[in-house]
């Protein structure tokens, strides 16, 4: 049974940062393309940031510049790096593979 586990959240202020890390158990994430999506209150849930096997990254217009997803194959982790954070990045982010999705977890940016 695969897991992904999200880890790093918090409550920050505007300008600041978060890093993001999401470990996988049960699958090798080397295979496939991993994605963090977020949530925000009210809101449909939307695709952040996207990294493939190869390393090739996509990311929403909202978070170019300010964002960065890499992965560690050894750590079977994902990570998230969010820098010059706005109050519209509050939301939950999730983790998320194929079928799988993590429990997400909580990013508040407010002053």
């Amino acid at each position: 049974q695969a897991q992904l586990a999200e880890s790093g959240g918090g409550s920050v202020q505007p300008g600041g940062s978060l890093r993001l890390s999401c470990t996988a158990s049960g699958i090798n994430i080397e295979l496939f393309v991993m994605h963090w999506y977020r949530q925000a209150a009210g809101n449909q849930r939307e695709l952040v940031a996207s990294i493939t096997p190869a390393g090739t990254t996509n990311y929403d217009d909202s978070v170019k510049g300010r964002f960065t997803i890499s992965r560690d194959n050894d750590k079977n982790t994902i990570f998230l790096e969010m820098n010059s954070l706005k109050s519209e990045d509050t939301a939950i982010y999730y983790c998320h593979t194929v079928r799988w999705w993590g429990q997400g977890i909580q990013v508040t940016v407010s002053s």
